[in-house]
């Protein structure tokens, strides 16, 4: 894999050294160089949508490079399977921001290019960044970026990601050949253009994932080690221990097409718009031999006086063929939305339509009767039909105080509601969502799994209230307090399988962000607090802690700035939910309680002129309090490894 990135890497050099054949250098009277991250201008569709016309720097600040949540396109909180860029789901509850017709695999949004939230360009000069993360252990991202503008008012562009990762468990740890068991590849290509007169703006980008995850199943789930608190059996051997599944792979291909048009009809007081997005997802699971399973197992357990438990069995089934698995899902969905928009001084409005036409089809593969060694296809298709109609209203006064509702109703069914008020710093909000289950969650075909549901829709009402502001002129304080109730709440039960709770499920809980200078000396602490009492089947730690204390200041007459710190993160026992490869679900388990444990690792940020690069010593503390850690159930954390990370930007 370095090689690779190696060989992506010199493309890139190349386009630059075209670059500067092409433009030279171009300096000032002072002979200082006139291009710079100041030159190099970036904006968002959303913004302009709503009338402001935001150009703004690209972000060239050293804050969080070393931060592994940083390293990926969304920067939430995740539960993952222990190494970067493996399947993921949020760790804190949140309703669904899409109403209607949804699929339900997200393992893997995470680390995917959202159309939505595509950074635009508008640059003097041709601008590329190169960004790389190596891990001791087999840790890799890398994105390489390349932006410049076609003319005064048009700009393109285009990147190229990869997140990989060596496998960390099971006997293939220790093999170099074949160590290799994340392949996650993303490529976006992104077009901006403003008419002369500013009337017409259009938007556009293409982007597309393609993720190869070899599946575990996690360490052997043996009873025996659930049954001794101090898990010996399992710590002494976790980097070889045996693991479930040793030939089974997870595929995921995704690509979107977005493009978005806006037309002044009243300068900004009248607009139209049309965006027009299609979206295609393929999962595929396979499995070459599937028979092997179970018997390799128990065949293991029982010559270690072993026995398995139950709870985390991956193939609890074999509805077709013991011979192969090969499961396909493949969704698509194409949506027009046609909108009225308008700003004014102290308003704003919006509204829309929205025409969304969805497919999915399963298929399965089964041996024939007269000849077990050939497969024939069993298919199951679905078509699915919505019409959305929403809107949203903004009213401000100056910077002092806001008032904010959206709401969206798909014809028939679903719907949802979000009305938010800001007096100052302090705000509060109100939200209700009404949504249909997940195509999923609702059917499955499957070679080891098979459901037909018929869901009732759920309901998620949501009440928050914060303050964000600065206290003084050395901290910023950011709090949240919430109450969240949800009706029918549907879930993965103990089996993988899902289900609907009759009653309801209340959590509520409050987070602080804070961060505090002492000259050069700064303490960023983010706290949370999630009473599950009365929510048994939505599993958050009660307690989440991530604390970052470092040194800043400039070295070698002003050279190099750098940042000196410390970093620890800590979340408290839970039981966790596992996760089952086959169905890409993560589901509710009460046998395994993940333990509270802190994770505390040591950096140096530092950046010279145009490159910005760390150096870090992720889990310092690894094997000190306890042998190992585990993230999700039967899924060990990362131990310690040396990190070395760059960003390096040419703007000409």
């Amino acid at each position: 894999m370095k090689n690779k990135i190696v060989a992506l890497i010199l493309p890139f050099l190349g386009l630059l050294l075209q670059s500067q054949v092409a433009y030279s250098q171009i300096i000032d009277d002072t002979t200082k160089l006139f291009y710079s991250p100041k030159t190099t201008l970036q904006l968002y569709e959303q913004d302009v949508l709503r009338g402001r016309y935001l150009e703004e720097p690209i972000d060239t600040l050293l804050h969080n490079i070393q931060n592994e949540r940083y390293w990926f396109n969304d920067t939430s909180f995740y539960q993952h399977l222990g190494n970067v860029g493996t399947a993921a789901q949020r760790l804190f509850y949140s309703p669904p921001q899409k109403i209607g017709v949804r699929l339900g695999k997200n393992i893997f949004d995470r680390y995917a290019y959202d159309p939505y939230r595509i950074n635009y360009f508008n640059t003097r000069s041709p601008y590329t960044h190169l960004y790389y993360v190596q891990g001791a252990r087999g840790e890799q991202v890398f994105e390489g970026l390349h932006t410049r503008n076609i003319s005064p008012r048009w700009n393109a562009g285009a990147a190229y990601q990869i997140v990989t990762a060596n496998q960390q468990i099971g006997p293939a740890a220790g093999d170099r050949r074949s160590r290799s068991f994340l392949d996650n590849q993303a490529i976006k290509l992104f077009s901006h253009y403003r008419s002369k007169d500013e009337n017409y703006s259009l938007f556009f980008n293409f982007t597309f994932m393609k993720v190869e995850q070899v599946e575990t199943g996690g360490i052997l789930p043996d009873t025996a080690v659930q049954a001794d608190a101090s898990l010996p059996a399992i710590l002494a051997r976790f980097g070889e221990a045996p693991v479930q599944l040793t030939t089974a792979l997870n595929e995921e291909t995704r690509n979107n097409f977005h493009l978005m048009q806006i037309y002044r009809l009243a300068k900004e007081n009248l607009k139209v718009y049309h965006v027009l997005d299609y979206r295609r997802q393929e999962n595929r699971y396979e499995d070459t031999n599937p028979a092997a399973y179970r018997p390799a197992l128990e065949s293991y357990l029982t010559a270690n006086s072993g026995k398995l438990d139950t709870t985390f069995t991956i193939y609890r089934d074999y509805y077709y063929t013991r011979r192969r698995t090969n499961d396909i899902t493949n969704y698509k969905e194409l949506q027009n939305t046609f909108g009225v928009t308008g700003n004014y001084k102290l308003s704003s409005y919006n509204a829309y339509a929205k025409l969304r036409n969805a497919t999915l089809a399963y298929s399965v593969e089964d041996t024939l009767s007269t000849d077990s060694t050939k497969y024939y296809t069993i298919e199951q298709k679905d078509a699915f039909n919505q019409v959305l109609i929403g809107g949203d209203i903004r009213l401000i006064y100056k910077n002092l105080a806001e008032l904010t509702g959206e709401a969206e109703y798909q014809l028939g069914s679903d719907y949802r509601i979000k009305g938010r008020a800001r007096i100052g710093g302090a705000f509060a909000t109100l939200e209700r969502t009404l949504y249909s289950p997940t195509r999923v969650e609702d059917y499955m075909l499957s070679n080891h799994f098979k459901w037909d549901n018929d869901f009732k829709t759920s309901v998620t009402d949501r009440i928050g209230i914060g303050y964000a502001g600065k206290l003084g002129v050395r901290q910023y304080i950011k709090l949240n307090a919430h109450f969240t109730n949800i009706k029918r709440y549907i879930y993965y039960n103990q089996f993988a399988l899902p289900q609907q709770q009759s009653g309801d499920q209340r959590l509520w809980g409050a987070d602080v962000s804070h961060h505090i200078r002492f000259g050069p000396v700064h303490i960023k602490s983010f706290v949370a607090y999630t009473n599950t009492d009365e929510a048994d089947k939505v599993r958050v730690p009660d307690w989440l802690l991530e604390s970052t204390a470092y040194i800043e200041g400039f070295l070698f007459k002003k050279a190099l700035f750098s940042q000196l710190g410390v970093q620890a993160t800590y979340a408290s026992s839970y039981y966790a939910d596992a996760y089952m490869p086959v169905t890409q679900q993560f589901y509710v388990q009460n046998n395994f309680q993940v333990q509270g444990y802190p994770v505390i690792e040591v950096f140096l940020n530092a950046d010279i002129k145009t490159v910005n690069f760390f150096l870090k010593m992720s889990h310092v503390n690894d094997g000190l309090l306890e042998p190992v850690y585990f993230v999700t159930p039967y899924y060990p954390g990362m131990r310690r490894s040396f990190t070395f990370g760059l960003k390096w930007m040419f703007f000409d």
